[in-house]
């Protein structure tokens, strides 16, 4: 077979080693710069939902403008190597922020030592996101499009979809540990930081852009995406795209409480709640495995109904999961966390082949902004305002909390999972809203 009708064993090499340490730096920023926040700077979880939104409004207007650079440029390759090495540095340095270092700098009062750190790790963050987006979020999944074809997307997505799962299993089943084993969060930090540079710095001599990249648009085409011309000629593409939209809003709306959530709520331990993630994750991965394969054999669509309903039903068990001791507690929140990981990994990597199923190959740099619109913007600040503002109406107390001027003394409350389960039911809906844009399509041809 020719190039374009295979993917290559070069090209997995770059898929495997790119895509999973992109999506480890990703759940380290999702899942552990919120809990470093709320151990070492402020329980405030206001902070961290000001965080994570503006980190995706950041890595929205990155993806846009070097999207569109890059096709402009018609270089993928530069973008992400070099975008890759910048990027471990940024997080290297992230874990030695602190209100000791804030003191020692600048002689205040922790009180006012505190807000400024909380202010530089929000900024920090956002020049983390920078970087990342340029890497990963523009530059590595326009060359995904670039390389795939319909025929085997499916498997390849199938695969990409899988990497959060194994990035997550590999972050929340050891992070925490590693933190504790080394005393801290800094030289974690670090180390995460080199490996994401190092690699940056084989993408050199390893990525090769597809033949078929050329230079085309201009940086006016950072809006391209958004002109209704291209709505209307793309309604499959668009459709697809408020499906990325809805469960992500789902996602966003418990994701960075997590695991502040089982170390607060559920009391449980690290190890614990690494186990948890780690048995969940791990049959989640290898059943979606098989399903990617499936997926290039059946309707995409019609195998998304069924993706979505099951990542709901295990959002709403794991509502349920509480108040039976800790032991039931602690299998009840696994397998519901199971079922819901298999559900939310089935519609990414269904939606996401249909989203490549449906972007015009000349066009791939320009969409990725576009996608992000859909699947960071919108969710990263929707999703944390629906859940910190369920958090603040329960108002479940912060046990020990003291007299700290700097806490919200609330924690994470089970209803975000709740409605965290209403909002993926309502995926269904955009997949009846594709399959219509479909026939439409059809009938037009």
């Amino acid at each position: 077979m020719s190039e374009r009708q295979t993917f290559g064993k070069n090209n997995w090499l770059i898929l495997i080693l790119f895509g999973l340490v992109g999506q480890i730096a990703w759940s380290v920023e999702n899942m552990y710069f919120n809990l470093f926040v709320f151990d070492t700077v402020a329980k405030d979880l206001g902070a961290i939902t000001l965080m994570v939104q503006l980190s995706g409004v950041m890595a929205t207007v990155t993806t846009l403008v070097a999207g569109a650079l890059s096709d402009r440029v018609g270089n993928r390759r530069k973008f992400i190597s070099i975008g890759y090495a910048i990027w471990g540095v940024t997080v290297a340095i992230f874990g030695y922020l602190s209100p000791e270092l804030a003191m020692s700098i600048f002689g205040v009062e922790l009180e006012t030592a505190v807000s400024i750190t909380l202010a530089a790790v929000i900024v920090g963050d956002c020049v983390m996101t920078l970087f990342g987006s340029t890497a990963n979020d523009a530059a590595f999944n326009a060359w995904v499009t670039d390389n795939t074809r319909p025929s085997f997307r499916g498997t390849v997505e199938g695969v990409l979809a899988i990497l959060p799962l194994i990035a997550m299993l590999i972050v929340a089943g050891g992070f925490g540990i590693l933190v504790e084993m080394l005393g801290g969060y800094s030289t974690v930090f670090l180390l995460l930081g080199i490996v994401i540079s190092v690699s940056g710095i084989v993408g050199i001599f390893i990525i090769k852009d597809s033949e078929t990249l050329e230079r085309n648009g201009t940086l006016k085409d950072i809006f391209y995406g958004f002109r209704p011309s291209v709505v209307k000629g793309n309604p499959s593409l668009y459709a697809a795209f408020l499906i990325i939209l809805v469960y992500g809003i789902a996602c966003q709306i418990f994701m960075p409480y997590l695991i502040i959530y089982m170390k607060t709520y559920l009391h449980f331990s690290v190890l614990e709640y690494s186990i948890v993630f780690g048995v969940a994750i791990g049959l989640g991965a290898v059943i979606n495995v098989f399903l990617g394969r499936l997926s290039d054999k059946k309707d995409k669509k019609q195998l998304l109904y069924l993706a979505s309903g099951i990542m709901a039903f295990g959002l709403f068990a794991m509502y349920m999961a509480r108040g039976m001791g800790h032991a039931a507690n602690l299998i009840f929140f696994g397998i519901s966390g199971f079922v819901m990981i298999t559900g939310y990994i089935s519609v990414c990597a269904l939606s996401g082949a249909i989203v490549r199923d449906n972007t015009p190959p000349e066009s791939a740099g320009k969409l990725q902004g576009v996608r992000m619109v859909f699947s960071v913007l919108i969710p990263m600040i929707v999703g944390p305002m629906i859940g910190n503002g369920i958090n603040k109406a329960m108002n479940v107390p912060l046990e020990n909390a003291g007299a700290d001027a700097m806490t919200t003394e609330y924690i994470p409350a089970p209803e975000i999972f709740l409605a965290g389960a209403v909002a993926a039911a309502l995926t269904l809906v955009c997949v009846w809203l594709l399959n219509r844009a479909d026939k439409k399509a059809k009938e037009n041809v």
